[in-house]
């Protein structure tokens, strides 16, 4: 079996860390500037070069070139491996974005993606609440209509990196006699409006990531609500479509397993460097190949997505969120193994997060807690197995509690 990619991709590889090495890290009086300045400069350069929001039409900020997922993978290793920041807010990116292009208004495509695209916005997502998490459709925060506004009053919960947010997308109950998801829209919300309040969330790790919001009669212009008032449940599936693929991405999962690989040769067991021990490689084995399988699964689906083949794959974007949460999971448990006592090693505040950096056993740690929430984000793993069952494989739904309105995260 020949696995190469073939001269065309070869060439593109090279192109890549060729920019990669001429554009990072900055150089003279630039590499003066603040880090997000630095980073901003990047990526209007890549975009620029056509290796970022490849997709994106040029008239919203995108290079607008064909759809590759194959040169996509490409590009994203290379960038990887010179530790270049192309990555901006990835809810932003690669949740908010997408949806803007299928369901956002002209005036919202060029007012927001092009800052988002570099890194000028950041955004959070306003979706879970105290009582509404796997199931979404029974939020609560409500945004009444007043003449050009809505004004929210409620909570979120969960909210990634809402500290330092510009930017809220997110659903909230405006019609207040439509029962469940009937009565949602999906709102762009500044962070910075008077009566929101965020209050981070400390974390088993040490971080604070995570955050709740709360909002006390929050002003937000009606030019910002994303699709129809009382639709925004509709909006919320193409999010989720997104986030989904995000998480089931395999990009994340190289980066993990190269460190995973970098730490079994450093590590010693019975007086030799572990990977020559049988047992570990046959487990490195298997994660690659969990990997490999996450990786083409990958590829297909952003295939079939830019194709608008979305609902042939609905069920390989469910089953690739699974893998990369069992994945990540494993890979962490594997690392602490390997660790032995140093597994008991406190993180400290560089090294928790879900940012991926130098794999100390403080950051192993972090990450082997990072991977058990995994399993909620994007929807839980136990909901995505139901969904599974009863809706691609066709298996008797699961018995639900008298009343149970039975929702889901879907």
């Amino acid at each position: 079996m020949d696995l190469r990619l073939g001269a065309h991709y070869d060439e593109l590889r090279e192109r890549v860390r060729e920019f990669a090495r001429a554009n990072w890290p900055l150089r003279g009086a630039e590499a003066e500037l603040p880090r997000r300045e630095q980073e901003i400069l990047f990526r209007r350069r890549a975009i620029e070069a056509g290796l970022l929001a490849r997709t994106v039409p040029r008239a919203y900020g995108g290079a607008e070139v064909p759809t590759d997922p194959i040169a996509e993978a490409v590009i994203r290793q290379e960038l990887d491996a010179a530790g270049a920041p192309h990555r901006a807010s990835p809810q932003g990116t690669h949740m908010l974005v997408p949806t803007l292009l299928e369901e956002g208004s002209e005036a919202q495509k060029r007012h927001y993606i092009p800052p988002t695209l570099v890194g000028e916005i950041y955004w959070c997502q306003g979706y879970s609440e105290p009582g509404a998490g796997s199931d979404l459709a029974s939020l609560q925060s409500r945004a009444v209509a007043h003449g050009d506004h809505f004004v929210i009053t409620g909570q979120k919960i969960w909210t990634s990196n809402a500290f330092e947010a510009d930017m809220m997308f997110g659903l909230f109950r405006t019609e207040a006699d439509e029962p469940r998801s009937g009565g949602l829209s999906y709102l762009l919300v500044d962070m910075k409006s008077p009566g929101i309040d965020v209050r981070p969330l400390r974390q088993m790790n040490g971080g604070e990531e995570f955050c709740e919001v709360f909002f006390d009669e929050v002003r937000v212009p009606i030019e910002n609500l994303v699709g129809r008032r009382g639709e925004g449940w509709k909006v919320s599936k193409a999010t989720l479509k997104h986030e989904r693929m995000l998480i089931g991405d395999a990009s994340y999962a190289r980066i993990h397993f190269q460190n995973l690989l970098d730490l079994a040769r450093r590590v010693r067991h019975g007086g030799r460097p572990a990977i020559e021990d049988p047992g570990i490689r046959r487990r490195l084995a298997e994660l690659e190949g969990w990997i490999a399988c996450q990786v083409h699964a990958s590829q297909r689906i952003l295939s079939a997505v830019a194709r608008n083949e979305d609902l042939e794959v609905l069920p390989d974007m469910l089953m690739a969120k699974l893998n990369s949460t069992n994945v990540f999971q494993r890979m962490t448990r594997m690392a602490l193994d390997l660790l032995g006592e140093e597994a008991l090693t406190e993180p400290s505040p560089d090294e928790t997060g879900m940012a991926v950096g130098t794999p100390t056993p403080g950051r192993w740690v972090s990450q082997a807690m990072v991977a058990i929430g995994t399993a909620i984000a994007g929807g839980t793993s136990n909901i995505q197995r139901n969904i599974i069952g009863e809706r691609v494989l066709g298996l008797p739904r699961d018995p639900r509690p008298p009343g149970s309105a039975g929702g889901a995260r879907t």
